[in-house]
């Protein structure tokens, strides 16, 4: 929410409530996995205005028994606990590990995981340090907000041509994660946003799973408590989506 213009997001907010309010006939539980928003930062008596019909929808969710879990993302990670108190959502800060029926879950939003990128991770560091956020705050939320818009348009920008390039899956970082877990945990299924790009590869005998994004595919997965796959909501339905597929 929030990119790259008021139009194409309240466009783009509309349609994940439609779906929100499709899904909420049968949904037991919500993951919501992070980069909600292009940014969100929470002063003490402030918060970014607009969203307030997704924001709604979540608590309404929540206001009707069922769970909503909202990971932090990259450029969401400075959310603290205004959606706990306000809508009544479990906030994920990393990852969050559950058994589902004598499934294995790991799911994560994945930025920082797996080898390289480590300018980020250095990042992510000083971004999740208590005290940088303290310094944040100290700006005015006009100054604040204003300029960590800027170079969240910034980063968005220089990443968003290479969100779709796929060269192999050994090329994945999130891939080359799970592939590692596995070494040490036994789990059936690895889901991740934060590589925006849908994609459901096969590794041994568990899959990992990227959920894709809603700028360009407006995809999710699905578990019934016997199979899990890949959906896109188009047109106010709900179908199959293949993405990217490896064995």
């Amino acid at each position: 929410m929030g990119a790259p213009s008021f139009a194409s997001s309240r466009k783009r907010e509309l349609a994940i409530v439609a779906w929100l309010d499709r899904i909420s006939e049968d949904a037991q539980c919500v993951f919501l996995v992070g980069d909600i928003f292009d940014f969100w930062f929470e002063y003490k008596h402030v918060v970014p205005k607009g969203f307030v019909r997704l924001q709604g929808k979540i608590a309404a969710l929540a206001d009707a028994g069922i769970e909503v879990y909202f990971f932090l993302g990259n450029h969401d990670m400075w959310m603290k606990n205004y959606f706990t108190k306000e809508l009544g959502v479990t906030m994920i800060t990393d990852e969050l590990e559950l058994d589902i029926d004598g499934k294995k879950f790991f799911t994560a939003h994945g930025d920082g995981l797996g080898p390289g990128d480590h300018g980020y991770k250095f990042i992510k560091k000083v971004f999740r340090n208590k005290f940088c956020q303290f310094l944040f705050s100290c700006l005015h939320p006009r100054i604040g907000l204003s300029l960590a818009q800027y170079f969240s348009n910034k980063s968005r920008i220089h990443t968003g041509t290479k969100d779709d390039n796929y060269e192999g899956k050994e090329s994945e970082w999130l891939y080359q994660f799970s592939k590692e877990k596995l070494t040490s945990s036994q789990f059936d299924y690895f889901i991740f946003g934060h590589r925006h790009l849908p994609m459901d590869i096969q590794i041994s005998k568990s899959r990992y799973i990227n959920l894709g994004e809603w700028m360009n595919y407006a995809t999710f997965a699905t578990y019934d408590g016997e199979n899990l796959s890949l959906k896109v909501w188009r047109d106010g339905e709900i179908e199959e989506f293949k993405g990217i597929q490896e064995s």
